[in-house]
């Protein structure tokens, strides 16, 4: 097979975009499962890859330019394998978002506008060092009758091409050219420039990664950036609940974006509740990093203003003692990336204070903030956590990857007969009813 070029890929995957936004709910789902079965029978060989990638990783470790929490992102087993492939499988199982009739409006007798669920078209993405990231975003695209041009980091390269090859070779039969799988950033300087041909850009990473693409393209972006979250223990928390949530959010999977960095306590539960969860953290391995007030009940390092800003995705926490719940919003507006943020409060009102007053794409009461998940969302998946407003947000799973049209069913209708001074009135009545080719010539 000839190699081709970034810009032949993603022409290939302009014109298998609009084959695929034809297929059925049943032959897409079929696909995804097949894919979940060739991923399930080739354990061997992505593993392999993986530990390529791991090992590779790790000398970079012992050399100061990797984290530890970078190694473990991309490490993967047979319990991760078993995750991905049961991903897949939740994705197939999702409702079909495309051919949804969003609204219905009769303009007239005998002419009637829908306004439809389709696919967006080309999706670009580029995303970290997390070799599932792959699989997830290649089986929410198909799913949603999107072509897409995936850019994996560097630090999971054979991973990334073993199950891109994996997924090519379980979808042989479906439109080619559907995913694309690029690798160096040349290559995404050139998508970037095809605005004619891509219809979104997803990247994740961090701030600065997400400006630069926004930077230099004027395809649409969706931006996946860092996840500065926060927990605070508010003055009517239960502590014990409070303990719970706040170690679960640090500890459970601190490489992870909803994984809590900040945690914030009110000054009059502080003394009651910070040396019991320092100790569990302690114990866990966490570094804690505290103001000054938290460090007079703690041991804890001091806190630079750095740390309020950081996103450490590592068994790191911040810790500040707040006076106020108002505070607490504050820093948070101040500091937090509009990721995920939790109070924890047994009094509703003050939760609803908290959750009407920020401006994050997820706020929860009395939860921890690793729920922020597609998959626990009940979303199939996520190509992505979109702190952004437009034109999805939190979590972006299937309807995320689709807009929509209109179709207008008519019976001969003329412009002409609604303009003028013996115009036809318009009637712009809302109905249900569900659009299907030729319903009124039917009638």
């Amino acid at each position: 097979m000839t190699e081709q070029s970034t810009e032949q890929q993603v022409r290939a995957a302009q014109d298998a975009a609009l084959e695929l936004a034809t297929l059925s709910d049943e032959a897409r789902s079929g696909a995804l499962h097949d894919i979940a079965d060739a991923i399930d029978d080739s354990r061997d060989e992505v593993l392999a890859a993986n530990e390529r990638d791991v090992a590779e990783a790790e000398e970079l470790l012992a050399e100061g330019e990797y984290t530890q929490a970078l190694v473990d992102r991309l490490k993967l087993d047979d319990a991760k394998l078993d995750s991905i492939v049961e991903m897949v499988r939740s994705v197939a199982g999702q409702d079909d978002p495309l051919g949804e009739t969003l609204a219905a409006r009769e303009l007239d007798d005998g002419l009637e506008l829908y306004k439809m669920s389709v696919p967006i078209g080309v999706v670009g993405t580029v995303f970290e060092s997390r070799p599932d990231a792959l699989v997830q975003i290649a089986a929410l695209a198909f799913k949603s009758g999107n072509a897409v041009i995936l850019k994996g980091g560097s630090e999971a390269l054979h991973s990334n091409r073993a199950l891109f090859e994996v997924i090519a070779e379980a979808t042989a039969d479906q439109p080619d050219g559907w995913a694309q799988h690029i690798e160096a950033r040349e290559d995404v300087d050139t998508l970037l420039e095809m605005d004619d041909a891509v219809d979104l850009l997803m990247p994740r990473g961090s701030s600065a990664f997400v400006s630069y693409i926004q930077d230099n393209t004027s395809i649409p972006v969706l931006g996946h950036t860092e996840g500065i979250c926060h927990v605070y223990v508010d003055s009517e928390a239960d502590l014990d609940m409070a303990e719970d949530i706040a170690y679960d959010a640090k500890v459970q999977y601190p490489a992870v974006c909803n994984a809590v960095e900040t945690l914030l306590v009110h000054e009059s539960v502080a003394d009651d509740f910070l040396p019991a969860v320092a100790e569990r953290y302690r114990e866990a391995g966490v570094e804690l990093r505290g103001d000054e007030r938290t460090r007079e009940v703690i041991d804890a390092d001091a806190a630079t203003a750095a740390d309020w800003d950081t996103e450490y995705g590592d068994l790191i926490l911040a810790v500040k003692v707040v006076d106020s719940l108002a505070d607490a919003v504050g820093h948070v507006t101040t500091h937090g990336s509009k990721h995920t943020e939790s109070i924890v409060t047994e009094d509703s009102d003050r939760a609803a204070r908290f959750m009407r007053g920020l401006d994050s794409a997820s706020v929860f009461h009395n939860a921890s903030t690793r729920f922020a998940d597609g998959y626990r969302y009940g979303l199939g998946a996520e190509v992505g956590i979109s702190t952004g407003k437009i034109h999805a947000r939190g979590p972006v799973g299937l309807t995320g990857l689709t807009t929509y049209k209109y179709y207008l069913e008519g019976s001969g209708q003329q412009v002409g007969t609604y303009a003028g001074e013996d115009a036809r009135p318009f009637t712009h009545v809302d109905f249900d009813g569900e659009w299907s080719p030729g319903r009124l010539s039917r009638e």
